[in-house]
């Protein structure tokens, strides 16, 4: 267990607090015109206490609490406060940055043509496998702070640079370890399945089986992992390996999501039985998915870095998404090859300027839908009474500017757990 904050806190003088409370009476994700409603009040304040987010709203309510008199005050100098970035879709369990695919991406080498010639998720492997838990818990700790540093209070962490039983398992115990080490909140999931290893190259069917009857079974009971991720795509897994996988996955009581349509279009209908948490990428999803998404608590999570990083023209369809009543989530996919970046606010940036989506819209699809797609939407992603303490300050007027500015670090303080990270607001905390 974290250690609790031993007094209550108080986050007064706020310009604009976002609450993402629900405009209605749904409890599911935000879906169209519903993302636009960020729960705007100005003026405000947000005590906290034990963790938990006690009370939020006008500063002159606030400060009529019986706790206010016991509360530290952090002066958050007219900023925004929003509910902490819940980043969904991360691979941090990796050792070094792929600088050679890179210059080969640069000289204008595609994503697969790289991996066909060893480069991309294969090249991180061999490192992985070398390393021990403790040098890939520091990366992982390290990734978590920078993104904490960035607004980010909930990540979810994948394995998936192993690829053998062993080194699969290694990775998760690094998560599991170092996020004791963190005050945020961390998802594990395991993703075996994330690419063929080479020893496997002939025999992919053999790969399956060892993800599905021994990586699965022995994460779920060493409760290492919360869910098992697939990376459906020509030349990883197809339809019929990611239904093995998951359905040994519900066996052992793990969640499940998957990464599908990035580089070409898959049907869906295949994945939908198994309730998944998200799926994620779907630069290529199918029009005729599109109803069935609408009508599941299954969100579609979008990645725009790696759209960004690798140079691609297209970006995953927000709008039609959006318009078609599909629940959408925002996350960074940090990882060495594809997206190499800690930054929500920079995701919040693309998402306005590629995806056409609006502020506000990009601020619930990176909060509450991000919270909806790892099924943790009762703990985290809004300010409401009962929900984690889990807040980032902004030192801006108006909350269009966390996507307007990019490349620029704006964050001024993150809340995790009810602990202050990184304050740099002009107004010291004081009593």
């Amino acid at each position: 267990m974290k250690a609790k904050p031993a007094k209550p806190l108080l986050l007064a003088n706020i310009g604009q607090l976002l609450t993402l409370r629900p405009p209605g009476k749904s409890s599911g994700p935000r879906r169209g015109a519903e993302l636009n409603d960020v729960g705007l009040i100005g003026d405000a304040a947000v005590l906290c206490d034990g963790g938990k987010i006690v009370a939020a709203g006008r500063q002159r309510e606030i400060l009529k609490h019986p706790l206010r008199k016991k509360a530290e005050d952090l002066d958050c100098n007219g900023g925004v406060m929003l509910p902490g970035f819940v980043d969904s879709h991360t691979h941090p369990a990796f050792i070094s940055p792929r600088l050679v695919d890179f210059e080969k991406r640069i000289a204008g080498a595609s994503y697969e043509e790289i991996a066909q010639a060893g480069g991309g998720i294969r090249s991180s492997v061999d490192a992985v496998r070398k390393s021990g838990a403790t040098q890939l818990g520091e990366q992982c700790l390290n990734a978590w702070r920078q993104m904490a540093a960035q607004g980010t209070t909930t990540v979810e962490a994948k394995s998936g640079y192993g690829l053998t039983v062993e080194a699969e398992l290694k990775s998760l115990e690094a998560i599991h370890q170092s996020a004791k080490q963190w005050p945020g909140t961390v998802v594990a999931t395991l993703l075996g399945a994330h690419a063929v290893p080479k020893e496997f190259r002939d025999k992919p069917a053999k790969y399956v089986a060892e993800v599905s009857k021994k990586m699965i079974p022995q994460a779920a009971n060493k409760k290492l992992a919360q869910f098992v991720d697939v990376f459906i795509e020509r030349g990883a897994f197809s339809l019929a390996d990611a239904e093995i996988i998951f359905e040994a996955a519900q066996k052992h009581g793990l969640g499940v999501r998957a990464h599908v349509c990035q580089l070409s279009s898959w049907e869906l209908w295949p994945l939908l039985r198994f309730n998944p948490a998200s799926l994620d990428h779907m630069d290529f999803v199918n029009d005729e998915d599109l109803p069935q998404l609408a009508r599941r608590e299954t969100v579609a999570t979008l990645v725009p870095g790696a759209n960004y990083f690798l140079g691609l023209e297209k970006y995953p369809p927000a709008r039609k998404l959006i318009a078609s009543g599909v629940a959408v989530a925002l996350a960074t996919d940090y990882n060495p090859g594809s997206s190499p970046t800690p930054s929500m606010p920079f995701i919040l940036s693309l998402a306005c300027t590629h995806m056409k989506m609006t502020p506000a819209e990009a601020i619930a699809a990176a909060t509450i839908n991000g919270a909806h797609a790892l099924r943790l939407a009762e703990r985290t992603g809004s300010i409401e009474p009962g929900k984690d303490a889990d807040l980032a300050l902004f030192d801006v007027k108006d909350y269009r500017e966390i996507a307007y500015w990019f490349a620029a670090e704006h964050c001024a303080a993150t809340v995790l757990g009810g602990r202050v990270e990184g304050n740099r607001v002009a107004g010291n905390r004081s009593r």
